[in-house]
């Protein structure tokens, strides 16, 4: 007598589903899990891009396991706006979400987000922490804009970080509230008593209980947002007179047009001592959080789920350390719209390879679509999967990356957007009324010189602004030209 695997109801049918898949996609026994893993306001400063001090073991062991994107690019640069158009492959422009107060679902009530998707196909869903949009700290502990129907089960940690610790913060920038001040605090209480640590902690319950069910976890992890509190040990991984100073000069605050800068004074008037610290109390989050990422991918060993799970992890959008002057998000610089991104696991044909291609947090959601063999999506999608560059890093590959960010111009609001190439990125603010940006990477990687107004890039800039127009037609942006 032949023994036959006994599954659940949410199995049988993900199953199902993944009858369509290519074999090699098919080849584990049940369908997919997947680890989402989010951290809020990261940069690239990782090993596993090269960072020549910062430590991430953890996220190194990611990269080993699949593919890293060198150029992956957020959709808006702040918090909401990229969560929102990430979770619905939707683009700003068509969630209408342009600041950390609205809800995607006044625009459009019935989109159905990628956890929903996975609901539909037969999975456990939940969240674990930040993955939707909530303040950091005001909100820690609270549903914030979180999205109802997206999840069987949510959890929101709150931590000593929260808790006890924000009253003794050093505060570089008073005059900010707590979520966009550049303040910090080695704390003496061990990993599990933060809320990332909690994060993680329960996430891991989470995957232990509905081991036995396809689940779509995603744990949403607070650091390296300020305030910059992290574990002492995690601060001593960082001497200061090993940090160095993104190099500065004020003529940079001259080289783009005025509405491309959000920090004003130059690096909100801190010495080089302040940004020392501030940059050292960044990399101990980092850190810190890298630790609670281990204790993920550990868990998924222990458990037994490493083959038969996929693993993403992404930051909502990058972070600025002094480049041209700027600190935090909300430019539309290298710096702030690049992100990292990772994906192991299931349908992933390649480890340790590195893509430079350019791509989008939008193409998450059909990546995972087609990864998971997922039905009934959505047909608007804007994003394009990443299963062809997760087969072949090299793959050819021509669309670009599109990020944008409102600004006011006296009470109007305008707005900034920016395409993205492998090579060029093509800025224009407000169509081109208020000032054009145009950089040449392999030449001027720090972006100090613009070309927008050389005559020599003319061509290449008539050619990268239609097609930063016709892209932003098909996302529902409101162009007058």
């Amino acid at each position: 007598m032949t023994d036959h695997p006994t599954y659940t109801r949410r199995q049988w049918i993900a199953l199902a589903a993944a009858a369509s898949l290519p074999a090699v996609l098919r080849s584990a026994r049940r369908p997919p899990n997947v680890l989402f893993i989010a951290s809020d306001d990261l940069n690239t400063c990782l090993g596993a891009y090269g960072h020549p001090l910062v430590r991430t073991p953890n996220l190194d062991r990611i990269a080993a396991r699949g593919v890293r994107f060198s150029r992956a690019y957020c959709q808006y640069p702040l918090c909401n706006p990229s969560r929102a158009s990430l979770m619905t492959g939707l683009a700003p422009d068509t969630t209408t979400v342009y600041d950390n107060s609205r809800h995607f679902r006044q625009a459009i009530p019935d989109a159905v987000t990628l956890a929903q998707l996975f609901q539909r196909n037969g999975y456990f869903t939940a969240r674990v922490g930040k993955i939707f949009h909530y303040g950091v700290p005001a909100q820690i502990c609270t549903d914030g804009l979180d999205d109802k129907p997206s999840w069987h089960q949510v959890v929101n940690p709150c931590g000593v970080d929260h808790t006890k610790e924000e009253a003794l913060l050093t505060n570089y920038t008073p005059q900010r509230g707590l979520g966009s001040a550049i303040c910090f605090y080695a704390s003496p209480a061990p990993d599990e008593e933060h809320t990332d640590g909690k994060v993680a902690l329960e996430a891991i319950r989470l995957i232990e209980e509905h081991r036995r069910d396809p689940w779509f976890v995603a744990a949403g992890f607070y650091r390296p947002h300020v305030p910059w509190i992290a574990p002492t040990r995690y601060f001593d991984l960082y001497p200061l007179e090993r940090i160095e100073l993104i190099p500065f000069s004020e003529n940079e605050m001259r080289i783009a047009p005025e509405l491309a800068y959000f920090t004003r004074p130059a690096h909100w008037g801190m010495n080089e001592q302040q940004r020392r610290e501030a940059m050292r109390a960044y990399y101990a989050s980092i850190s810190f959080m890298d630790a609670q990422v281990g204790r993920l991918l550990d868990a998924l060993e222990r458990l037994g789920l490493v083959e038969n799970t996929v693993i993403v992890f992404w930051s909502d959008h990058g972070y600025q350390l002094g480049e041209h002057g700027q600190w935090m998000k909300q430019t539309l610089f290298e710096a702030s719209a690049r992100v990292p991104l990772m994906i192991c696991g299931p349908g992933v044909g390649v480890r340790g390879r590195t893509c430079p291609r350019t791509v989008e947090l939008l193409d998450l959601y059909p990546t995972l679509v087609d990864l998971c063999a997922l039905r009934q999506a959505p047909e608007n999608l804007h994003g394009q999967t990443l299963v062809p560059l997760l087969q072949n890093p090299q793959a050819p590959w021509s669309k670009p990356a599109i990020t944008q960010v409102q600004r006011r111009s006296g009470k109007i609001p305008v707005m900034g957007y920016t395409i993205r190439t492998e090579r060029h990125r093509y800025t224009f603010w407000d169509e081109g009324r208020l000032g054009e940006e145009l950089y040449d990477y392999d030449k001027d990687p720090r972006e100090l010189v613009n070309l927008a107004s050389s005559i020599s890039a003319a061509e290449l800039k008539a050619k990268l602004r239609r097609t930063l127009v016709e892209t932003l037609q098909t996302r529902g942006a409101r162009l007058r030209a």
